[in-house]
């Protein structure tokens, strides 16, 4: 039975390990000596291949799960630096579009002339601002807005 074992791997073009004969047939398997005799048998489905096994994709789709709902984020898991996740441009494009936007409201409700307005925008481009709070605490401090016209 060896020697068909290692025919029929040869035939199979796998592993001796990976033959397998049918349990009911073994007679009509030792009398298989030659390659052709095998080939016979695997088409009849006698002698047959396990199938490969391959690794696991189980935890590898669990983690694929966990990161669809936003997990496994965390400092430990971040290769490159923060501009790499997140582009300083677009961080900037967001930032200047509001900033621009709460300047124009205020202009729009007179609530700032056209020298500040000027100012404003000038100062918004040279990045003065960090954000949009930013531009109403500067206003409060130079005396153009108070405290209670806050909201807008």
């Amino acid at each position: 039975m060896n020697l068909q074992k290692i025919n029929a791997a040869k035939v199979m073009k796998c592993s001796p390990k990976r033959v397998r004969f049918d349990a009911e047939k073994l007679a009509e398997i030792k009398e298989a000596i030659t390659k052709h005799d095998i080939r016979l048998l695997v088409g009849k489905g006698v002698i047959s291949a396990v199938p490969k096994r391959g690794v696991s994709r189980a935890r590898a789709n669990v983690t694929l799960v966990q990161k669809r709902k936003g997990n496994r984020q965390g400092p430990g898991s971040r290769k490159g630096c923060s501009n790499a996740r997140d582009n300083m441009k677009d961080s900037w494009i967001g930032r200047i579009r509001k900033q621009r936007k709460l300047i124009k409201q205020l202009y729009a409700s007179k609530k700032i002339g056209v020298a500040m307005y000027h100012d404003l925008y000038k100062k918004a481009k040279g990045n003065f601002f960090r954000s949009t709070r930013h531009i109403k605490t500067y206003l409060e401090e130079h005396g153009v807005l108070k405290e209670n016209e806050r909201k807008y």
